[in-house]
């Protein structure tokens, strides 16, 4: 015979019989919503997980980890302070930029947006712009003249493309005899760029650092410098590094001061799913106690005869908690396995859905990603398989301490 013997009784239990079927529906419900919650969980915070993967790398690949500023919004000496900065070991590279808030108009159409001025050999080495164009090139922007380089959306909106002309209308007015008008310059399109997030591709212009200095009357100087670090993470102590051997006048913020927010608030999601998905499981762990109570009632006289013949409380405690750690264990693994299949091939498996039945889920103009992404982490796994397996033993302990309980003369009074 099996050894041990409350495992070979507990497993014997656990299958179907004639007379007790419906038990054995229960437990098979139980089973199916462990896994059902153990799959969804998986499914969700791996999507969860791309999500935050993705915005980082689009959010972070555009902007700078650090940025150093000046409060006159002119830094003549731009080159000798990215000298400095560079001496830093933690900074990989550093180029200098002019912003301004500005309205593009063209076809009879206006739009607003911002305005940067790139120096194309510097821009490199803190953003992947240069890997996102979709026409033309980065370094095709010539400090000479006013050309200008489009997010896709921005182009699309305006109507233009390559050759086209845009006139930037800046915030900064000219006195003239008629009265005071608003500075402007006619320039024309050389390339457009897709970094496949909407707030980039239809709010960003970029130009090159000279002509912005000219358009905005900087003379030679700068809004200020953007340096990308070795670990972004460490943005913070760079930062409090650089504050040294700035002067009060120079202004520095970073990536975790700009946009801390929105990732703290993608994290709070992230528990928050955690914990309402994981009562899902809860819920279907908890059904093993009433399966069990069943057992224990339909069972009483076969748990007496286990007594006489010499079972002990705890034995007679073990072949239910073997029961109910099986539906556990079972549906767990079954999860688990869903979970990953499905978290593995959600990129492919939701674009099928939208093609057939011709919606999208995530519009690029409402949402900052258009696509469903997925990361698996192996932490997540095994922390939600094993929430649903201490869920399920928990679960077995009051039934199973119930049937160990019986007693063997009542039991067998009326049988």
């Amino acid at each position: 015979m099996f050894k041990p013997l409350e495992i070979y009784i507990g497993l014997r239990y656990t299958r179907a019989k004639q007379r007790s079927g419906f038990i054995s529906f229960i437990s098979m419900t139980s089973m199916l919503g462990i896994a059902l919650g153990v799959m969804a969980l998986i499914t969700v915070l791996s999507v969860m997980n791309g999500f935050e993967e993705q915005l980082r790398e689009k959010i972070l690949g555009m902007a700078s980890h650090v940025t150093i500023t000046e409060y006159q919004n002119s830094l003549k000496d731009w080159e000798g302070l990215g000298r400095q900065v560079e001496s830093s070991e933690s900074v990989v590279g550093w180029a200098p930029f002019v912003n301004a808030e500005v309205m593009l108009s063209a076809n009879q159409r206006v739009s607003g947006g911002l305005l940067r001025g790139v120096l194309p050999s510097k821009e490199t080495a803190v953003s992947d712009i240069a890997s996102k164009m979709t026409v033309g090139q980065l370094s095709d922007l010539n400090p000479k003249k006013f050309e200008v380089i489009l997010g896709y959306e921005l182009a699309r909106h305006l109507g233009v493309g390559m050759g086209d002309k845009v006139t930037v209308i800046t915030p900064k007015v000219t006195p003239t005899p008629a009265g005071i008008l608003p500075r402007l310059r006619r320039f024309t399109v050389v390339g457009i760029f897709e970094v496949g997030m909407y707030e980039y591709d239809r709010n960003l212009a970029l130009i090159h650092v000279e002509a912005g200095s000219k358009l905005l009357r900087l003379g030679k100087g700068v809004s200020g410098l953007r340096i990308k670090l070795d670990d972004m993470f460490r943005a913070p102590w760079v930062t409090r590094d650089l504050v040294k051997f700035l002067t009060p006048n120079f202004r520095i913020s970073n990536w975790t001061m700009e946009h801390s927010n929105f990732f703290k608030a993608i994290k709070t999601e992230k528990r928050v799913m955690f914990i309402i998905l994981m009562l899902i499981v809860a819920v279907a762990a908890f059904n093993i106690v009433s399966t069990l109570v069943m057992v224990v009632t339909d069972k009483r006289s076969e748990i007496a005869i286990l007594r006489t013949l010499g079972f002990t409380p705890s034995s007679v405690m073990g072949v239910f908690m073997v029961q109910g750690i099986v539906i556990g264990v079972v549906g767990t693994a079954i999860g688990t396995a869903l979970g990953i299949a499905l978290a593995l091939n959600v990129e492919t498996i939701v674009p099928a859905i939208e093609r057939f039945f011709q919606v999208q889920f995530l519009p690029a103009d409402i949402y900052y990603i258009s696509d469903l992404p997925s990361k698996l982490n192996s932490s997540d796994v095994i922390t939600i398989a094993s929430y649903s397996f201490i869920l399920s033993v928990l679960s077995t302990i009051y039934p199973a301490w119930q049937a160990s309980r019986v007693n063997p003369a009542e039991a067998l009074r009326y049988e």
